[in-house]
């Protein structure tokens, strides 16, 4: 199984960052690739079992969809391993650093885009989630 790669280091502490990551209220702030996306409504059960639904849409209204997964194994600002709901596996963790709280995403790539793409689509959201933080 291949599995792709996002990180990003960000200035926060760690018990922030997951808060940051995890808290609809915030996601809704952060989960989007670019400007012209956003994320209007999140929900997130956060145990074992527990789903978690992000709208993904257009600001000009022409597309959306719902990215959703479930908790497979949750580790209190360590880890979180996911079950997408279109059956890839993901995992993100999260570390202490001297440079901060380090964030890295690990993900099943999709079959109907480039992998370079799915890397630099997951990396500008990784991103706008640390420039969120960073600015809170």
């Amino acid at each position: 199984m291949k599995l792709l790669t996002v990180h990003a280091t960000i200035k926060a502490p760690l018990h922030e960052v997951w808060n940051y990551w995890t808290n609809p209220n915030h996601i809704m702030h952060w989960n989007f690739a670019s400007t012209d996306w956003h994320c209007p409504n999140a929900t997130n059960k956060l145990e074992v079992g527990g789903e978690f639904h992000y709208e993904m849409a257009a600001r000009d209204g022409s597309m959306s969809f719902d990215f959703w997964g479930n908790f497979q194994e949750i580790e209190q600002q360590k880890s979180l391993d996911i079950l997408i709901g279109d059956g890839r596996k993901m995992k993100v963790t999260f570390a202490s650093t001297e440079m901060g709280t380090k964030v890295t995403e690990q993900f099943e790539p999709e079959n109907e885009n480039p992998e370079d793409m799915q890397q630099a689509g997951w990396q500008q959201i990784l991103d706008n989630f640390k420039s969120y933080v960073e600015a809170t």
